[in-house]
């Protein structure tokens, strides 16, 4: 193995046996994340914390260039070079129960009604007594964060969709000019960074190749790097200045929904924080959010405990081979996210478009029946959404509209209304995207696909 690892090139994470030697497991890592669990009298080898909570609590995490020499009840870590090296053992706090489906039929749907209890336990967490953002120890004081003048988010898949939304966030309450990155673009396009630029990165996994390259590009400018991540112990948490911790707690369906639910309120606290400490919105202002944010579990709870008319809309359109999703403003992030969940899990081609751009070309598609879901909530560009959907209705193609509780006047418009209940622009796209995960996750079920690990689709993208 010594000899042969220092002829690899490349991102690799691989155990090696011998038929010679039954006891003994050698696994090196370079790039790809590798973990040994260290149980009672026996060791594990996974590539993240979740899958080692069934057996132990205990592990350790390899750096690159790094091989385990794993017995039945011992660890020796050396380098490529045959140097011993000492890795500290870490704890983790995951529960088994978190990890089982406690009598849910898939981990997607377990976790989707899980996302009230994600939102509560991160308010919890990140803020006080008196109603405002406290973030505490995560690696920035307050005096650097201030100093920020731009921001770089860069993330992959639906940790770029909420960065999408962060941008919104963060542009119209902090004043914060922020651009937003695919990770694997923003790696290789020698993207500008300088003066007092923060680069932010979004990963659930902690673990994905791209944005990791993109968080070590940024570091070698001297940037500073601000990451949210919902694994405490992963090579973006690990290599990042500060991070935020999502709290979501282990999401096991390869499809995210809890995740992206935490990195929305976590955008939306962060947001708060900078707009205090740059004196762009006074303290009442931050606690009404606060206070407004804290009314969100209760408001999913609801969406979570009716979906008659989820389920009959994918009934209605478990067969069809296109679907098309417009949102504008906040709700652009929410069209993408509801297409891609959609494409992800039930294999039916989808593409969420701004709803300005729709008569620029994509307007061309509209036929008879083609189901073009519409997230109209009421808010600032209503009346913009409204003539879209009747563009899309003179056309004949099938309306699914996501509405605000009461919206009588696109009742009658739309062949499928999903309701939400009603929240300001900012907070709307943590509830809007709530029956679009519940649409998909039907449509998929119908369809009999395997919800939880769809065809061709890892969870953690940990390779280019």
């Amino acid at each position: 193995m010594l000899r042969a690892v220092r002829d690899l090139k490349g991102s690799f994470s691989f155990v090696a046996m011998s038929v010679d030697e039954p006891d003994l497991l050698v696994a090196a890592k370079s790039g790809s994340p590798l973990l040994v669990g260290i149980g009672d009298g026996e060791c594990f080898l996974a590539s993240d914390q979740t899958a080692l909570c069934p057996h132990t609590s205990r592990f350790l995490v390899l750096d690159d260039g790094e091989i385990a020499s794993v017995h039945r009840g011992s660890v020796d870590v050396m380098n490529f070079y045959g140097q011993p090296v000492h890795q500290e053992v870490c704890t983790s706090d995951m529960e088994t129960d978190a990890v089982d489906l406690n009598g849910f039929r898939h981990y997607m749907l377990k976790e989707i009604c899980e996302q009230p209890d994600v939102v509560r336990r991160i308010l919890s967490e990140y803020t006080d007594d008196e109603g405002r953002v406290s973030l505490g120890d995560i690696g920035m004081s307050a005096s650097e964060l201030a100093r920020v003048s731009r921001i770089v988010i860069q993330a992959c898949g639906t940790s770029w969709h909420a960065g999408l939304v962060g941008k919104r966030l963060l542009e119209g309450l902090a004043h914060v000019h922020t651009e937003v990155d695919i990770s694997s673009e923003f790696r290789y396009r020698n993207p500008i960074l300088e003066g007092d630029t923060l680069v932010m990165a979004i990963s659930q996994s902690g673990e994905t190749a791209d944005t990791l390259a993109g968080i070590r590009q940024a570091k070698s400018r001297f940037m500073k790097v601000l990451s949210l991540c919902n694994v405490a112990t992963s090579s973006i948490a690990r290599e990042s200045d500060a991070v935020i911790d999502m709290l979501a707690g282990p999401e096991i369906g390869v499809a995210s929904t809890k995740a992206y639910v935490a990195e929305l309120v976590l955008l939306n606290l962060l947001t708060l924080f900078l707009a205090r400490i740059r004196w762009t919105l006074d303290e009442t202002s931050e606690q009404m959010i606060v206070g407004e944010l804290q009314t969100l579990p209760g408001k999913i709870e609801r969406i979570l405990a009716d979906q008659t008319a989820v389920a009959e809309c994918a009934e209605r359109f478990k067969n069809s081979q296109h679907f098309i999703f417009l949102g504008r403003g906040y709700d652009y992030p929410t069209a993408l996210e509801g297409a891609l969940k959609l494409k992800e899990i039930s294999y039916i081609h989808a593409t969420g478009y701004p709803a300005g751009e729709f008569k620029h070309g994509p307007i061309a598609l509209v036929e008879k029946d083609l189901p073009v879901v519409a997230i109209a909530t009421r808010g600032d560009l209503y009346d913009k959404m409204l003539s879209n959907i009747h563009e899309v209705r003179a056309r004949k193609g099938k309306i699914i509209a996501v509405v605000t509780e009461g919206d009588e006047e696109l009742a009658k418009l739309a062949d499928y209304c999903l309701t939400v209940p009603e929240a300001s622009d900012h907070l709307v796209p943590i509830l809007s995207v709530v029956p679009l995960q519940l649409l998909a996750y039907h449509v998929a079920v119908m369809r009999g696909c395997d919800v939880d690990k769809p065809r061709n689709l890892a969870k953690s993208v940990t390779v280019e």
